[in-house]
């Protein structure tokens, strides 16, 4: 075999590609022999040429795994030491790697067995030589044996480690230098013991060094070795400590800053600022490296993207991620110098620093938002500016940046609609489609969050936007439906005029089938259902079913985005019709439930071919460098539009429940069974929408279950059971805030709606539950990022936090006095938000929480009056309104339920609560709730309110204005004072005629308040007769009515 072995491998080397495919056929028929090993380890040693000696090795590393344990322990012994030979004499640097693969492969099945007891002693012997071929390929061997056979290193670790450095800073060999480099990365991935990792970090100045030798001459695919070992020190959980940071950063920012330089290879520089400020920003923000970071990425995203290249490997792009996450995570440290570069960018004669200006505002605006909302004149300044931009570039890009702040920047942003809508509306005619599509973007996000500030501009933007619907290409057609969509959301019953312009409009696009088409005509599905919405159910219900036909139509033609849409629609025409619904339920139910079953779409293609069949010639002879052992993973994907439209559909089941209820018996079973299902669906979209259906499942089920008593009973505890077991999980295991937030809101809404003996089982497992949220130990509050966290930044989520501390007042309100118990648990944690660390928005949410308590658990809210006195007074003087309206409420509460324990605060209350009452307080709200507080402090204890002093104050800022959850308290007070003839309010009669007349005309209070102000006035009338003709004669005839109308007629 040996002699025609020899030929057919010289055969195979020839450019002639007949010859070559004759010579492959050949030995892959030989290569089924096991005698196929001796033939060509006998090559290996003494063919004359190295391609031949190489391509032995090759072939060797191919067959060994499939012929080793065939041969007999002499021939194994012979293929061992010719292998050693090969490394140690071979001249030929490719035949020695060669030789140095088959080595690795063999040792995976000889080593674990003690049959090759020598070959550790031997390598250790190599890398000490003083040839340089044997230090390289020693190093080499190191590094592949890693994978096939790293747990027989762990014994020699130390020595191992010792060796890899010393062989990074080998003077006399760049070659043993990159392997060693090479080597050190093999290592560390194959370590996770922290011990170990932490030694490593010795390595880094060696590491640097070879990198900057490696980039210098040229070898940028072997400098980036140095990225992938900086990237698993990152990931590592042992901390990368002081220097080793910053070294990093600044070889990464050298190497980013090099456009020289492939765009990979700055690419992976680009990649490891990143992870470290996503896993260690702490450590950025500790060392002083934010602003070196970002004075290098905000230039970046200057840099001219070649538009050839793979956009995710553009510098600019790369520079971007790193700055939104910084932002993220770092938001009071990265504002100010990047708002600082935007302000001197947007002044440069470069336009793409122009560019980049506006671009570094939109990417920061979701991390720093709070410090944005705070400067946004100077911030809107530059970015209205660059809408008005010569070039087409930096238009574009202040378009992107209104629309990240109209969405991150609310509600601050819509209190300047006066300038942003006009430049908006502008940039609806630019002559750049790309600009208009982003600025329709802009205008969608900005006008969905607008009321009737909108209305003066209804007729301008109504204007354009359906002349651009009529008159655009595809693209912008969908991009305009959704700016139409929010305009009509925010002017909701204004919006009729248009309504049946768009609607005609939409017959059109809604019957499209072309696939081409498909996005326009969901977007077009989605338009109807917000059109709908604001024309309200009156106007919309004669005209909807062909449109409601349209849209079942569309749900068959397998367009993922359209079914989405066609759910959404669906729910919002559920939500207008009410009951009306029903009718549909049996053709729309189905659909939902369809959309609810598909397969998670998911998959994953496992490459498990022979690779010989698959491989053309071997594999080419130069690729011998990585072993094939394991089927590859080809590609791994999620298709998103499937889980969109499971999380729409998810939605819909619920609405249609709650909106049809007892009609909905049916489809109720099946529909549990769903979203039980989806509340521990893998993605968090699907999770939240079914938290969110379970309640209204529940709302269904009280209804149909009620009709037969005895049997509807235990079926709806059922079906409470299973909520409520769901909603507990969720609240402690699921990591997603949003979905827990979800969870805990629910509870709360169930505690209000059912009689407290029905939830009463579930009270310990959610006070345990509500306990670990406020302690921050569920699952969804786990810090994976940066486990340097400390209290300057603090990693709750507000949202969350606020959907907890709603679950306090539930219980209150449910179980009233007897929430004393589990409150006397929930207390400290709660007020742990309270620290003057803590942000203001956390305080705020504390009081606001324990004001509501003490309204409904009432009196032992008096053995925590010393605590919380201090905490509110201090909170009335804050500089947000929302503090001080909700120190407000929670004074007025605490003196109203903490009997004599807060009587000794009624002077420091009323002293902070006066300037509430002034001219300097800007905020009606706020000046309510500083009324409702002295509303309840007089009606507790009158005598103990200097009234001389407080009433004129009090009525002068009467009527109530924006709270009129105030009214009761605050006009029953008024009245009370009035019927019991109390001496100081009777000296204030004209001003109580004023102000019962103004309450009596009101359109917003409740005859309830107006029945009360009644018996006020009648009480007046009686006492001074004809003397208040003069004080009536005063008033407009609408307010005299109004009063006359509120008298009692007894």
């Amino acid at each position: 075999m040996a002699q025609s072995l020899e030929l057919l491998l010289i055969q195979f080397l020839m450019p002639d590609n007949d010859a070559r495919r004759q010579a492959e056929d050949q030995i892959k028929r030989l290569s089924k022999d096991p005698q196929v090993v001796p033939a060509l380890v006998h090559h290996l040693r003494t063919a004359k040429t190295p391609n031949v000696r190489q391509l032995s090795a090759v072939l060797l590393r191919k067959k060994i795994t499939g012929h080793w344990a065939k041969l007999t322990p002499q021939l194994r012994q012979l293929v061992k030491q010719s292998l050693i030979d090969s490394i140690t004499l071979e001249h030929s640097p490719p035949v020695r790697r060669a030789s140095a693969n088959v080595v690795s492969i063999i040792a995976k099945y000889a080593v674990p067995t003690g049959e090759w007891p020598d070959l550790l002693p031997f390598l250790f012997q190599c890398s000490q030589s003083v040839q340089e071929d044997h230090r390289e390929v020693a190093l080499i061997l190191f590094s592949s044996l890693t994978e096939t056979i790293g747990n027989s290193f762990r014994p020699h670790f130390a020595d191992l480690q010792s060796l890899l450095l010393k062989s990074l800073q080998d003077e006399t060999s760049t070659r043993v230098r990159v392997a060693a480099l090479k080597a050190v990365g093999s290592f560390l991935e194959f370590t996770h013991d922290e011990a170990e990792v932490i030694k490593f970090r010795e390595f880094i100045p060696s590491i640097l060094n070879v990198s900057r030798q490696c980039l210098a001459s040229g070898d940028e695919d072997v400098a980036v070795i140095a990225f992938e070992i900086f990237d698993e020190l990152i990931e590592s959980p042992a901390p990368l400590l002081g220097e080793s940071v910053r070294s990093i950063v600044q070889f990464s920012l050298e190497v980013c800053s090099s456009a020289n330089l492939e765009s990979s290879t700055r690419h992976q520089a680009v990649q490891i600022i990143s992870w470290l400020a996503k896993y260690k920003f702490n450590s950025l923000k500790k060392h002083k490296l934010i602003i070196p970071i970002l004075q290098v990425m905000c230039p970046l995203l200057a840099e001219s993207t070649n538009r050839d290249e793979d956009d995710d490997l553009a510098p600019d792009r790369a520079a971007a991620e790193v700055i939104d996450t910084m932002a993220l995570n770092l938001p009071k440290h990265v504002f100010p110098p990047v708002f600082e570069f935007a302000s001197l960018s947007s002044k440069n004669v470069n336009p793409k620093f122009r560019e980049a200006s506006v671009t570094s505002l939109g990417i920061i605006s979701e991390g720093c938002s709070d410090l944005m909302k705070s400067k946004l004149e100077p911030v809107l300044l530059i970015v209205l500016g660059a809408l008005g931009d010569p070039e087409q570039m930096v238009r574009g890009a202040a378009s992107f940046a209104m629309g990240q702040f109209a969405e991150y920047l609310q509600p601050e942003i819509c209190d300047h609609y006066e300038n942003v809508i006009p430049c908006l509306l502008s940039a609806l005619e630019d002559t750049s489609d790309e600009v208009k599509e982003k600025s329709y973007y802009a205008l969608a996000a900005f006008c969905e969050n607008m009321g009737e500030e909108i209305l003066p501009f209804l007729e301008p933007l109504m204007g354009k936007l359906l002349a651009a619907l009529q008159s655009s290409p595809r693209n912008l057609q969908e991009t305009c439906m959704s700016a139409i969509g929010s305009v009509a959301s925010a002017a909701e019953k204004a919006f009729i005029p248009y309504a049946e312009k768009v609607l005609e409009l939409m017959k059109h696009f809604m019957v499209l089938s072309n696939d081409e088409d498909l996005r326009s005509r969901a977007r077009a599905t989605e338009l109807v259902g917000i059109v709908a919405m604001s024309v309200g159910r009156t106007g919309m219900e004669p005209i909807l079913p062909p449109f409601i036909e349209a849209a079942i139509n569309g749900y068959g033609l397998e367009f993922s985005e359209l079914r989405e849409y066609t759910h959404g629609f669906l729910s919002n025409v559920a939500e207008i019709l009410d009951d009306g619904f029903t009718q549909y339920l049996p053709h729309v139910v189905p659909l939902a439930f369809s959309s609810c079953n598909l397969d998670d779409g998911s998959a994953v293609d496992v490459d498990d071919s022979d690779e010989d069949d698959n491989i053309h010639g071997f594999g080419g002879v130069s690729s011998d460098d990585e072993a094939h052992d394991e089927p590859r993973v080809r590609n791994i994907s999620i298709r998103t539009g499937v889980l969109d439209e499971k999380a729409a559909a998810t939605q819909a089941l619920g609405l249609f429940a709650l909106h049809t209820k007892s009609a909905y018996a049916p489809y109720l079973e099946e529909s549990l069974k769903i979203l039980i299902r989806h509340s521990t669906y893998f993605h968090e979209d699907v999770r939240l929408q079914a938290i969110t259906s379970l309640k209204h499942i529940l709302t269904a089920a009280q209804e149909v279950y009620q009709v037969n008593y005895l049997e509807g009973a235990a079926k709806a505890k059922e079906v409470l059971d299973s909520v409520m077991n769901i909603y507990i999980k969720t609240m402690t295991e699921d990591d997603d805030k949003e979905v827990v937030a979800q969870a805990c809101m629910s509870v709360a809404d169930i505690m209000k709606e059912l009689p407290y003996i029905t939830v009463e089982p579930y009270m310990p497992r959610i006070v345990d539950a509500t306990l670990l949220l406020l302690r921050e130990d569920a699952v969804c509050q786990q810090v994976e990022s940066d486990s340097e966290i400390d209290d300057d930044d603090t990693a709750h989520d507000e949202v969350l936090m606020d959907a907890v501390s709603d679950l306090l007042p539930a219980f209150a309100k449910a179980m009233g006095s007897n929430f004393a118990p589990i409150f006397s648990t929930l207390f400290d944690p709660l007020m742990r938000f309270a620290k003057a660390s803590r942000p203001s928005q956390d305080r705020t949410m504390v009081v606001a929480c324990l004001a509501e308590v003490a309204q409904d658990m009432g009196a032992p809210i008096s053995g925590y009056v010393d605590a919380l006195m201090p905490l509110v007074l201090k909170e009335l003087a804050s500089s947000e309104a929302t503090n001080r309206r909700n120190a407000a409420f929670c004074a007025g509460e605490l003196c109203k339920n903490g009997g004599d324990s807060a009587l000794k605060y009624y002077a420091d209350v009323l002293r902070c609560l006066y300037p509430l009452f002034g001219e300097s307080e800007p905020d009606d709200a706020v000046r309510d709730n500083a009324a409702g507080a002295v509303a309840r402090m007089i009606m507790v204890r009158p005598d103990v309110v200097p009234l001389n002093q407080v009433l004129p104050v009090f009525l002068k800022v009467l009527p109530l204005k924006e709270d009129h959850e105030e009214s009761m308290v605050v006009y029953s007070c008024v009245c009370n004072l009035v019927l019991t003839s109390n001496s100081q309010m009777l000296s204030l009669v004209p001003e109580l005629v004023n102000l019962f007349a103004q309450v009596a005309v009101s359109p917003i209070e409740t005859p309830e308040v107006k029945a009360q102000i009644g018996r006020g006035f009648s009480h007046l009338l009686s006492l001074y007769g004809n003397q208040m003709q003069a004080l009536l004669e005063n008033l407009s005839p609408t307010h005299a009515n109004a009063l006359a109308a509120i008298v009692p007629k007894s």
